[in-house]
């Protein structure tokens, strides 16, 4: 017979869920910037990440504590290819950094989304829909895993905490296409946030040409130069305006941003042969990449 104090199943699932909320709750802050209302989590003392994306490209940004207290701060760094921005905070005694697991995830694992809305926490419940190895997101950026949520989120909970059902923080929310939640997972994070905290932004290759899709007089695709750079890395190999590039490294140019996302972290300094068409005939040149510069 069971005892009538003790807890039922429901109640006791309840009390753990609230349990591992309250544990993180002292590291999860609001994010206010001009026009853009967000979440983050400290990730070291004096620094909060939060999401690129929902964060507003100027300043002044503050962020509110579980206490109530407001806090100003400084933008460190970001990183828009992996959604990732670093604000260096004035102050940072009443606030408790979060620790940041590198946990393996399955589908149908248990998710929760810790985010806060005026220091108050907000929190998600869901489940893991997808889980598979590293990827690049569409503007470039290297991210060690793609998981992604079956979870409803409220607008200023992106940049939130995930929490896997063992309490372990995996990652952080982010909205992807179509409001799907995706997460961030905790080792591009510790990545990112250690070179945002150095040297305030990734380095990025950059070829010092405006390039737009085009399809080819006989089949194919290619990419069309509709700007050159005076200074950049494309005038200095020799390519003009209305060239085309149909070729990288020998491999056609079937997609624009195929060739966008090769212009990772790594890239920059490495020389690679592009093939163009310019005025029917086709030639190659070599080029060297170059750092993007800082906008």
């Amino acid at each position: 017979m069971t005892d009538a104090l003790s807890p039922t199943p429901i109640e006791a699932f309840s009390a753990a869920l609230t349990g591992l909320v309250a544990t993180v709750a002292p590291g999860i802050v609001s994010v206010r910037a001009k026009g853009s209302r967000s979440s983050g989590f400290v990730w070291r003392a004096g620094l909060v990440v939060t999401a690129d994306d929902a964060l507003a490209e100027d300043g002044p940004f503050a962020i509110t504590g579980a206490d109530g207290a407001t806090i100003p701060a400084q933008l460190a760094g970001r990183d828009p290819t992996t959604d990732i921005a670093l604000l260096r905070l004035e102050r940072t005694d009443t606030l408790q950094p979060v620790t940041l697991a590198e946990a393996a995830v399955s589908p149908g694992a248990l998710a929760l989304t810790v985010g806060a809305e005026d220091g108050t926490p907000t929190v998600a419940s869901g489940v893991v829909s997808r889980a598979s190895g590293p990827w690049r997101s569409l503007r470039g950026g290297e991210i060690d895993a793609r998981i992604d949520l079956d979870q409803r989120l409220r607008r200023n909970a992106e940049g939130g905490l995930v929490l896997g059902a063992s309490g372990q923080a995996i990652g952080m929310a982010v909205f992807g296409p179509h409001r799907r939640v995706l997460v961030i997972p905790s080792s591009t994070i510790q990545r990112v946030a250690a070179t945002l905290e150095r040297q305030g932004r990734i380095a990025r290759g950059y070829l010092g040409l405006g390039l737009q899709p085009v399809a080819l007089d006989g089949g194919g695709a290619g990419a069309m130069v509709i700007s050159v750079d005076p200074q950049g890395p494309g005038a200095k190999a020799g390519i003009f305006q209305g060239d085309i590039v149909v070729a990288w490294n020998g491999e056609p140019v079937r997609h624009l941003q195929t060739l966008l996302r090769a212009l990772g972290p790594g890239s920059v300094s490495q020389t690679v042969t592009l093939d163009l068409r310019r005025a029917g005939q086709t030639r190659q040149v070599s080029l060297t990449i170059a750092e993007r510069p800082a906008s």
